[in-house]
């Protein structure tokens, strides 16, 4: 979503951004963090009570990236990798 709203600034992508956060503060916050859950097809939700690693390198810093003002970081510079870690772009 990112990218695409990066691309288009479709203020669609922003709120497909704003859905997730949403549905993840109420079906997979917990005490002390976020849980994944067992089954998604399933109401009330199962939680696996494990915060993987990965959804705050990578969930998280997309959904700020997302709402960031585009000047914080230059697409036409930078490229991010699967964790949302930028790196510079180099030229020869």
């Amino acid at each position: 979503m990112f990218y695409l709203w990066r691309s288009t600034h479709d203020q669609i992508y922003r709120d497909w951004a704003w859905d997730a956060v949403i549905s993840l503060e109420k079906h997979c916050r917990v005490e002390g963090g976020y849980s994944g859950i067992r089954d998604v097809y399933l109401i009330p939700v199962s939680h696996d009570d494990v915060q993987q690693s990965f959804f705050i390198a990578e969930t998280l810093k997309y959904l700020l990236l997302i709402y960031s003002d585009v000047s914080f970081i230059s697409l036409d510079i930078h490229v991010f990798n699967t964790e949302a870690h930028p790196f510079h772009i180099r030229t020869l």
